[in-house]
């Protein structure tokens, strides 16, 4: 571990492909939301292919190819929580989370809404192990900027060069590095991609307290 990540005290946490697996649950919310806007019928490849652009405003400014209103992104919400009951936890975060409470100051930052965030995540039951939850709807830059990943890092009174970002996707390993985290990747998740750098690598979430020390 390089001399500035000896000491890990907080563990930040992506949340879509790291900790619940939503991956066709949240293009089935933005699809459906589209449609109630008139907007067109898109694939899940149209939607997950504007993520990088940010929060929920963001991605359906993009694709209604007009500003999005405040109830384009509550039917967004609406949608999200009808559909909500499909989303599972990944085997071993629960575990995870348990393990690590006590131990180290715990964050969230996903590229979601806070308020998707909260949705999801009271429905299977992990809202509770957060200390802090920052949405991409609270920063001003999206990943790879690490504005969310340092937010957290300040809510939590921890520096990022002593906390640990944990996501699946290339984008959060690239935020983790510019904050000055420990990029850890969490390599059971669907965005994986093996030939995106990382500090560590875990393969499953049980592997990822021995990794931290």
């Amino acid at each position: 571990m390089r001399a500035a990540h000896e000491r890990v005290d907080a563990i930040v946490f992506d949340m879509d492909g790291t900790l619940i697996e939503s991956h066709a649950v949240v293009p089935a919310a933005y699809r459906a939301a589209i449609m109630d806007a008139g907007g067109p019928l898109l694939s899940d490849a149209e939607i997950i292919a504007g993520y990088p652009l940010g929060p929920p405003a963001a991605l359906l400014t993009h694709l209604l190819r007009r500003p999005a209103t405040d109830r384009d992104l509550a039917r967004y919400h609406a949608h999200l929580t009808a559909l909500a009951t499909q989303v599972t936890v990944y085997p071993g975060v629960a575990d995870l989370l348990a393990g690590v409470a006590g131990r180290r100051a715990v964050g969230l930052f996903t590229g979601a809404s806070h308020r998707a965030a909260e949705i999801l995540l009271d429905r299977v039951g992990l809202l509770g192990h957060f200390q802090v939850l920052v949405g991409g709807d609270e920063v001003g830059r999206p990943k790879p900027e690490p504005d969310g990943v340092e937010l957290a890092c300040r809510l939590l009174g921890v520096p990022p060069t002593r906390t640990a970002y944990v996501g699946d996707s290339p984008l959060d390993l690239r935020a983790a590095r510019r904050s000055g985290a420990l990029a850890v990747a969490a390599g059971w998740g669907h965005q994986y991609d093996p030939g995106e750098p990382a500090d560590r690598t875990a393969g499953h979430p049980r592997e990822l307290l021995a990794l931290l020390g």
